[in-house]
């Protein structure tokens, strides 16, 4: 078992490029886990294991691992930095106690780096940044920790000087312990600890008054000491370090570039020395299943990371295995054995856990049990990403991960009917393991749909599905999810009645609808609410009346799109005593919804992503004028050296085999990702024949 004081769970994240399995193979190599170290361009990188990664050298699931440094373990996550996998860092960093933001030394802080930063937030996760690829033509690690404090406002502060610009770095100077540190061997794997260089002397001492006038923002005592003139304790700027960082307020910047083995050990002993252990952090479980209520502190639980109190854990990962299907935990509280049965606190359900297995990428080492602090495998329960387990049924839940919504669809179909069933167990597999991976059925064409982030997501499913199951498929273009919202308000007066011998039905509604302002906090697409006076409706029809609403929202009257933004407000009506039933009601709000939507002039609303463009800067009026004639907003154009950053905004419908565009534009040098930003309204003229084509598709069956 683990000593949970000497346990470190961390992640690495980052934007594409950035450097991150790059940087885990050398944490791989310096702690002895590896005796090689593997790359991603030639596909030998351990952390990048399935063999899609490798051929794209890129990362598509989050890998985890476990090493030694020092005495001390830490469970590391390497996750992709692809927007499209972005479930991924969100699940990983749900159950991680701190975190590496890796970025460029030349790119900075970039469109993923500020997502990644908002997913940290979301969970509260402290962090160290290293500026990565220090050896490019272009670096500068000044201008990447201005904009982590522009645009992240995250604390950010060098704990390390370079020594040598671009390909002459050679090594960083420790502000703390004001020596050099060198990085000799043909790997890297010596260190030089020496006197700073003469030139480097007066920036050190700036560099450094500076970096202890920022801790004593967080210390009375080095505030005092520096008040005196005197020399602080090296130990009291670790501990104020240390506590700046897991309250979140500061965030230690450290220079490296992985790929030339220079680094990367000053970084591991940051990760024990700065991020916490699992005994330093406070998680909370709701009573009995109750859902997040902030004001209600009874219904709280903190688990402590005690190894005999009751046993509680949370399922965040799934994947599919020939052994079994494989479930990672995070273990919060108390001990999970093998041979033992735990409860799902969702279902209810009782799992018995019939092997555990410390995680090394894709391969594994089988223990007996795991303790508080926690993070492994294990093989033997049922369930679905983000399920809390504990040893007592009914005992507590943990709040769940963050899912953002699926943005486009295909339509799949297996190529041979005799490998329908096949296909059915592979989208089966891939959705439960994956929850941004949404399968329905088209209601009209009875074709099955997939629905993922982008591009690449589906890309990479229909790949799999070729390869790990043989099957060849057929897919149609890739479809935009629209919406339907309202602009304008109107009132209703529904009365259903039928009579068709015996009891009948009857019901009568009557109210208003309108749009929900753009600027309303609520992050609701559909609000309901009643003010019934008089007992004209009886309270026990209400529930039968939204549900009504909530049915007829997911295909608007419009395109058959899912409509979003509406508020209905119902405050006056009719019953009758015989007659009247939920179904009558039901229908009668159904009716409501398709007869006065109509009248609130709907607009299509199609989802815009945020863009961002790096290319030699040669190719910038073309990119910029490719991106113009896609209806796209250019925000941000920023030159550095030979390259160009572009930033903008482009609708989702505009973006198909952009890549491919980009690629023959800038001779194979560009690159882009995106992420989703916002629905935004459709211009009127795509919107006539958004709704056309949809109607003649409705018509022909498809």
């Amino acid at each position: 078992m683990l000593n949970i004081k000497n346990l470190r769970n961390i992640g690495i994240s980052a934007h594409i490029d950035s450097g991150k399995t790059t940087l885990s193979e050398r944490i791989l190599f310096y702690t002895g886990k590896s005796y090689k170290i593997g790359e991603v361009h030639d596909g030998s990188a351990t952390m990048d294991h399935m063999e899609l990664e490798q051929e794209r050298g890129i990362t598509i699931t989050s890998a985890a691992t476990t090493v030694e440094w020092n005495g001390n373990f830490i469970n590391l996550i390497d996750t992709p930095g692809h927007v499209d996998f972005t479930v991924e860092v969100e699940r990983s960093l749900r159950v991680l106690d701190g975190a590496i933001l890796v970025l460029c030394s030349v790119g900075g802080v970039q469109a993923q780096s500020i997502t990644i930063d908002r997913q940290m937030k979301r969970y509260e996760v402290p962090r160290l940044a290293l500026v990565n690829k220090m050896d490019r033509v272009g670096a500068d690690p000044y201008r990447v920790v201005e904009q982590l404090n522009e645009k992240l406002a995250c604390g950010a502060v060098l704990l390390q000087l370079p020594i040598g610009k671009e390909s002459d770095f050679c090594g960083v100077i420790d502000l703390v312990e004001r020596h050099a540190i060198y990085f000799e061997g043909e790997q890297g794997e010596k260190i030089r600890r020496d006197e700073i260089p003469s030139d480097l002397v007066k920036d050190t001492d700036t560099a450094r008054r500076s970096l202890l006038e920022s801790l004593a923002m967080f210390s009375d005592e080095m505030m005092e000491l520096l008040l005196e003139e005197k020399e602080p304790p090296i130990e009291l700027i670790h501990s104020v370090i240390r506590l700046a960082v897991w309250s979140r307020q500061l965030t230690p910047v450290f220079l490296a570039t992985a790929y030339k083995n220079k680094g990367v050990q000053p970084l591991i002993d940051a990760i024990v020395s700065y991020l916490p252990s699992p005994l330093d952090c406070d998680n909370y479980a709701w009573l009995n299943g109750h859902d997040k209520i902030i004001d209600n502190v009874d219904n709280k639980l903190l688990l402590k990371p005690n190894l005999d109190a009751v046993s509680v854990a949370m399922a965040f990962k799934i994947v599919e295995d020939p052994y079994g299907t494989l479930t990672f935990m995070r273990i919060y509280q108390g001990t999970i054995k093998k041979g033992e049965t735990y409860y799902n606190q969702r279902s209810g359900n009782k799992e018995r856990i019939s092997r555990i297995f410390r995680m090394h990428a894709n391969s594994r080492e089988e223990i007996e049990s795991a303790g508080a602090g926690d993070i492994v495998a294990v093989i033997g329960i049922d369930c679905s990403s983000g399920d809390t387990f504990a040893s007592e049924k009914d005992y507590c839940t943990l709040e769940s991960m963050y899912v953002p919504e699926p943005v486009i669809r295909i339509a799949i179909k297996a190529k041979a009917t005799k490998d329908a069933d096949r296909l059915s167990k592979a989208l089966y597999r891939f959705r439960k393991e994956d929850p941004t991976l949404s399968i329905s059925t088209d209601p009209e064409s009875g074709e099955t749909l997939m629905a993922g982030m982008g591009e690449l997501h589906l890309d990479v499913y229909v790949e799999r599905i070729k390869r790990e199951y043989k099957v060849e498929v057929e897919t149609s273009p890739p479809k935009v999810n629209y919406r339907e919202a309202p602009t304008a308000a109107a009132e209703f007066d529904i009365k259903h009645k039928k009579q068709s011998g015996g009891s009948g039905q009857y019901a009568h509604i009557v109210g208003k609808m309108s749009p929900i302002p753009e600027d309303t906090e609520t992050t609701e697409t559909f609000i309901f609410e009643e003010k019934i006076v008089g007992g004209t409706i009886p309270t026990n029809y209400i529930p039968a009346i939204e549900k009504g609403f909530r049915s007829s929202l997911e295909k608007g009257p419009v395109a058959g799109f899912p409509v979003v933004g509406l508020s209905i407000l119902v405050d006056d009506g009719s019953f009758h005593s015989v007659d009247s039933s939920d179904l009558a009601f039901r229908i009668c709000a159904q009716t409501a919804l398709r007869e006065t939507f109509p009248r609130m002039k709907p607009t299509l609303l199609e989802p815009v992503m945020k863009m961002e463009i790096e290319c030699p800067s040669q190719f910038q009026g073309n990119v910029v004028g490719d991106l113009n004639s896609r209806r796209g907003i250019i925000n941000v154009t920023e030159t550095v050296g030979a390259t160009t950053r572009i930033e903008g905004e482009i609708p989702l419908a505009e973006t198909f085999g952009y890549s491919t565009t980009l690629r023959s534009m800038t001779q194979g040098q560009g690159t882009f990702s995106m992420e989703f930003l916002k629905y935004k309204k459709v211009p009127s003229s795509i919107q006539e024949i958004i709704i056309k084509e949809r109607k003649e598709a409705a018509a022909a069956g498809k």
